[in-house]
């Protein structure tokens, strides 16, 4: 999102937009469920990477002249446009999973709602719910709606008020109204195994958002030292506020975290605020902020998912169908596309197949962001620690993500392993299609002239 001449204030806010608008509610339960106590670590590992990768972003875009952006870092310093456009479908399909968990986030705290009811007609309304939610942003989009930089300002100043009154509260309950006041448990027996950072792999989607400041820079006020100094508040301030709430979650509400855990930090408002006589309320004013935070999320992700597709559709790395690169503002085929698709994998994905395939598209390329920028280190702009520590980080969790699905949830495995070899095997197909065309047509060509030299043959001895 964007809106002219954008300060620091309004960066960091779109930054912390990105990432805390959704993330925090749909992929609290997942994490807390691999890492219990130690949830806040995982967040930690997790932000300490986001943040290496944040570097390499930087410095690759100060040597770029403020020309930044995945695709164009690897066009420039990898040297492969094709190898440039499948980071940006990948990173593209980042996005798409990202707005999926959204929505399905979106319905599940709908569904808390004691007024909205849980199944219709003997089907499940969670579903429904999340495809009319992609539905009404995709429309919202084409209706040419968008948040000023003011706007953001007060909205993320909100979400992020609830969420440190959150923690702060429950912390304040922890200590003085928890049977026996026993404190918070923070899991450092767990520390040494490797829970944390596999839960650190799978919050990884937590911590996108602040990479969007690199597409929109002709709107930013002074935008490299701008970008620079949003990128390293936000992400920090990101992770203290996930371990924070990650802490309070686990402590308070850890049966719901078994039994529901997409709403659980609906279940530990109530916990915390019931000495007060506030249950209900608090209950209702977490859901209501999740509501707006993940359907502002799907918003804002999706407007600038749709503005990096055009930016791919004029460097012709989208086909032209999808949209048309010289349209004013957004494409409409572009956003339906989007929108589509979305819908398709919010409605029949799980929350932890959606979250763990959004979370490998981005390992993946800030991973790559990194390898890219730790290959310039003998540039004098180029600290080679943080790409470094990005680049190992992001190599440790792709594995750890995949072992870990594959020994608890083999089914999501096997569902994040189909998307992931349909979207690769689509990328190949369409950006070696020529390289495909010289090696096949031939091939077709001489199994055709051989057929018909057979036959020629065979009808010759038959005379």
């Amino acid at each position: 999102m964007s809106a002219e001449n954008l300060g620091l204030t309004e960066s960091v806010s779109i930054a912390l937009g990105g990432m805390i608008g959704g993330g925090i509610y749909a992929v609290m339960g997942v994490v807390a469920g691999i890492t219990q106590y130690a949830t806040w670590a995982a967040f930690v590992a997790a932000g300490i990477v986001a943040l290496c990768a944040g570097y390499s972003y930087i410095t690759l875009d100060r040597m770029t002249d403020n020309r930044g952006g995945s695709v164009t870092f690897v066009q420039c310093y990898a040297g492969d446009p094709d190898l440039a456009g499948m980071v940006g479908w990948t990173l593209l399909v980042g996005y798409i999973g990202s707005m999926a968990m959204y929505a399905f986030a979106f319905a599940e705290f709908t569904v808390s709602f004691a007024v909205v009811p849980a199944t219709v007609a003997g089907l499940p309304a969670r579903p429904a719910i999340s495809v009319l939610a992609v539905a009404g942003f995709v429309a919202l989009n084409l209706a040419g709606a968008r948040t000023t930089g003011t706007a953001e300002n007060v909205l993320v100043a909100l979400k992020v008020f609830i969420l440190v009154a959150f923690g702060v509260l429950g912390v304040v309950y922890a200590f003085r109204f928890a049977p026996g006041s026993g404190g918070l448990r923070f899991g450092t027996g767990s520390l040494v195994g490797v829970g944390p950072l596999v839960a650190a792999a799978i919050s990884f989607v937590a911590f996108q958002g602040w990479q969007l400041l690199f597409y929109d820079q002709e709107s930013i006020a002074d935008p490299e030292a701008t970008i620079r100094k949003a990128v390293y508040i936000s992400i920090p301030v990101a992770a203290v506020i996930y371990a924070l709430v990650g802490v309070v979650t686990v402590n308070l509400a850890p049966q719901a975290l078994q039994q529901h855990p997409h709403v659980a930090l609906k279940d530990a408002a109530r916990t915390m605020l019931s000495p007060y006589g506030f249950a209900t309320a608090g209950g209702v004013a977490l859901a209501l902020s999740a509501l707006f935070s993940t359907g502002s999320a799907i918003n804002a992700t999706m407007f600038s998912a749709a503005h990096f597709a055009k930016g791919m559709l004029a460097d012709d790395l989208l086909p032209d169908d999808i949209g048309d690169a010289d349209a004013d503002g957004i494409p409409e085929r572009t956003l339906l596309v989007i929108g589509g698709v979305t819908a398709l994998f919010t409605a029949v994905g799980s929350l932890g197949a959606i979250t763990s395939f959004a979370s490998l598209a981005f390992i993946l390329v800030f991973g790559a962001m990194s390898l890219l920028c730790l290959r310039e280190r003998d540039h004098d702009a180029v600290n080679p620690v943080p790409p470094a520590v990005g680049f190992v980080g992001a190599t440790a969790f792709l594995p750890l993500m995949a072992y870990n699905l594959y020994t608890r949830e083999p089914n999501t495995f096997v569902m994040v392993l189909v998307v992931a070899v349909a979207v690769v095997s689509v990328e190949l197909l369409y950006f070696k299609r020529d390289l495909l065309e010289e090696t096949v047509v031939p091939i077709e060509e001489e199994r055709i002239d051989s057929a018909v030299d057979d036959a020629t043959d065979h009808l010759s001895g038959a005379e």
